[in-house]
């Protein structure tokens, strides 16, 4: 149990201070530890933990983090995931948060992140296509897609009410089906 506890703490750590621009830019990351390196869930597995942390409050991250330590070391696995998640970020910031003030403005900083953010996005996008391939078996799920993006694009709806609404649809359409 004490090697999962730290590769659950390192995994996260990892995954947590290798990330930019945010919980979106962490989910490759936490995709190549826990599927990936550690094979603690698969592909579809993944997809459907990261469908249930996007419905609930809160950042992705420590969601994310909790959901999958829990699963592979129950209660102390969460609570280890989720300080590797978040003990190392806060430790840096409290130990260079005046370096980080004072040069948050300077051209060569700007420039870096200038830089990674194509990165950051070519890491979604493989993430999202990876998910994808298992995400579309029916045509049903296809029209969830394809409604999904008329309404996050035409209308003025929260993606959270999107979210449960799909949730109660699989529910009614398919959770209720007779084993």
């Amino acid at each position: 149990m004490p090697g999962k506890l730290w590769d659950l703490f390192i995994a996260f750590t990892r995954a947590s201070n290798l990330g930019f621009g945010g919980g979106p830019s962490l989910i490759p990351l936490i995709k190549a530890e826990a599927v990936d390196r550690y094979q603690w869930m698969d592909n579809e597995e993944f997809a459907d933990s990261l469908a249930i942390g996007n419905a609930l409050p809160g950042p992705i991250a420590t969601k994310m983090a909790s959901y999958i330590g829990y699963k592979v070391a129950g209660w102390l696995g969460a609570l280890a995931a989720t300080i590797g998640t978040v003990a190392p970020t806060v430790i840096i910031v409290v130990l260079l948060g005046s370096l980080i003030t004072k040069y948050s403005n300077s051209p060569e900083l700007k420039a870096m992140l200038q830089a990674v953010r194509p990165v950051v996005v070519v890491l979604v996008a493989e993430t999202a296509y990876d998910m994808g391939k298992k995400s579309f078996p029916t045509s049903s799920t296809w029209g969830i897609a394809v409604v999904t993006v008329f309404l996050l694009y035409f209308s003025n709806i929260h993606p959270a009410f999107i979210i449960v609404a799909s949730m109660l649809f699989g529910w009614a359409m398919y959770g209720r089906t007779k084993k």
